[in-house]
């Protein structure tokens, strides 16, 4: 997946403002690019309808009618809300490839897209619950 769009950051904060402002996971997610334990996020098994924001600056990332149960540990996603909203980047860490997905807005880390989702897309958005914030409807 090769992104061709500018990247802007709207939301830039020192270091202290982040910690001052995020939870130490939110904060390990986020800023340092860290991961939840499988199965163990806030959201991995909601089921209420809304939209999950960014817990860094609450731009709107993904709809509760693109998720779905694919069993990985993580809230998974079909798509984003607004592909304007999601920055892709290649991930070369831990001795794999992957894509990470980022928030467009503040670089916040987000997890990472994988091909291997239901239709109709066939993206499975792999996202920490720590990064998100879900407003019910």
């Amino acid at each position: 997946m090769t992104d061709t769009r500018t990247k802007t950051t709207a939301t830039q904060k020192t270091e202290a403002e982040w910690r001052k402002e995020l939870t130490p996971m939110q904060y390990a997610v986020l800023r340092e690019k860290a991961t939840e334990r499988p199965f163990s996020g806030e959201y991995e098994h909601t089921k209420t309808q809304g939209t999950y924001v960014c817990a860094g600056c609450g731009q709107t990332l993904f709809e509760s009618d693109a998720k779905f149960d694919s069993g990985c540990g993580w809230p998974s996603f079909t798509t984003p809300a607004e592909a304007s909203h999601v920055d892709e980047e290649r991930d070369v860490s831990h001795g794999m490839i992957r894509t990470e997905v980022l928030c467009s807005n503040c670089q916040g880390h987000l997890g990472h897209v994988f091909p291997d989702g239901p239709g109709p897309t066939g993206l499975r958005y792999c996202i920490n619950s720590a990064a998100l914030k879900l407003n019910p409807k």
